[in-house]
């Protein structure tokens, strides 16, 4: 990584509160060396709670599986304080991971507004995985606040099911001053489109003393709404599963337990410091307080002793813009690995990235332009706009035709 400390990223924001970022351009020390589409490739970092889910003729069982996978995605986002480069329209990303038994691609769909189409399948052809992002930016002053608008569908034809979800909404914080970090916050509802089973998860926010950063919980319902049982962990680590009865005696007793702590300490709180950075609060070791009576469902996987010096990536995310010699010539002309200024920053040339930056996204403008004087329209190449026909929602559809290898069509954007 390179230090960021002599950034002026106040120089650069004070002009944007309030403002959609996904219009400005940011200087290149704020990124991590990867495209979004490569960023969001790491929601199969644990494929396996799919495979898992396959595997059990249990619906309850299954949804577990899956809520688990959902939060699970958003795992690597912990500590990821650098921004992945805005890909450039008709970008794609593919992988092909033989090992977790899945493949991959994606298409940079629409440009303004940015919106990211992806499509997985199982190599087994036990699942589908697909849908579409689009990441809202806002600045508020003092952190950035990610709102990662789309649907998120995955099918599982051994048992004929559709499940689809959305993500809950990502901050940084101290974006001016004090140490950058991470929150996620808000609703995430797993739907079972065949069972009516759905499972009502929150993603808390930290809260006053920060006793809540990073929790997660929530109960799997049947379709009458009768909690089935809870869920609870941190994004950050992990989750269990308990009885629900279990769950909601041990929050009562929590609550009772944090009440009487609270009158026998009287805390002066002061919001009228505005400049005071809004400090991350510092987690009490491994932190999630097991109920007796709970099933682990999902871990982390440790990251490598070296991440915090390579942008906070995990293995997966490092492996993610390598370009193997056996990729040559059979990938795209418009896959993430050959873009030239993430790939000079990889390299930790930060000034030939600037320039290549500057001139990608300099050539993008140039050819929009050119496409509004001869009134041609884009087309997206591997996706389609369409219904979900799970939720009837507008979405972007894969139109297959992606793993025949013929590019011979496609634009030279980099």
């Amino acid at each position: 990584m390179f230090s960021r400390n002599d950034v002026s990223i106040w120089s650069i924001l004070k002009k944007c509160i309030g403002m959609e970022l996904s219009k400005i351009a940011m200087p290149v020390i704020l990124n991590e060396p990867l495209s979004f589409l490569q960023r969001l490739t790491e929601y199969m970092e644990h494929t396996y709670l799919i495979h898992q889910a396959n595997t059990t003729t249990d619906s309850m069982e299954r949804m577990k599986c899956v809520a688990a996978f959902a939060v699970s995605a958003v795992a690597s986002q912990w500590e990821r304080t650098g921004k992945p480069f805005n890909p450039l329209l008709g970008e794609t990303y593919e992988l092909i991971r033989e090992d977790l038994g899945f493949r991959w691609m994606s298409e940079q769909v629409s440009h303004h507004p940015p919106v990211s189409a992806f499509h997985a399948e199982g190599l087994q052809e036990d699942f589908l995985f697909h849908g579409s992002i689009y990441p809202k930016l806002k600045f508020w002053g003092k952190s950035v606040e990610a709102e990662p608008k789309g649907i998120i569908s995955l099918e599982l034809p051994k048992y004929n099911e559709a499940y689809t979800w959305t993500n809950p909404t990502c901050c940084v914080h101290n974006i001016i001053v004090g140490q950058l970090w991470i929150e996620q916050y808000g609703n995430v509802e797993v739907i079972n489109h065949k069972t009516g089973e759905r499972c009502s998860l929150i993603f808390k926010p930290c809260g006053l003393f920060g006793k809540e950063l990073h929790k997660v919980e929530g109960y799997i319902l049947d379709k009458s709404k009768k909690k089935l049982c809870a869920i609870y962990g941190k994004w950050t680590e992990c989750l269990y599963t308990v009885d629900a009865d279990t769950f909601d005696a041990h929050k009562k007793s929590d609550k009772k337990n944090s009440e009487e702590k609270k009158s026998n300490m009287q805390v002066q709180y002061d919001t009228s410091v505005d400049e005071e950075p809004e400090e991350m609060p510092l987690p009490d070791g491994d932190t999630v307080q097991v109920i007796p009576g709970s099933e682990l469902i999902w871990r982390i996987a440790p990251r490598p002793d070296n991440s915090a010096e390579f942008y906070a990536f995990s293995t997966f995310a490092m492996q993610l813009n390598e370009l193997e010699e056996g990729m040559k010539g059979v990938l795209p002309p418009t896959d993430c690995r050959l873009r030239p200024d993430i790939r000079h920053m990889e390299k930790g040339d930060i000034d030939s990235a600037s320039a290549e930056k500057k001139r990608v996204e300099e050539k993008q403008r140039l050819s929009r332009k050119n496409r509004s004087k001869s009134t041609e329209e884009w087309k997206t190449r591997w996706f389609h706009q369409g219904t979900n026909p799970h939720n009837k929602a507008q979405d972007w559809l894969y139109s297959n035709s992606y793993w025949d290898r013929n590019y011979s069509l496609l634009p030279d954007i980099y």
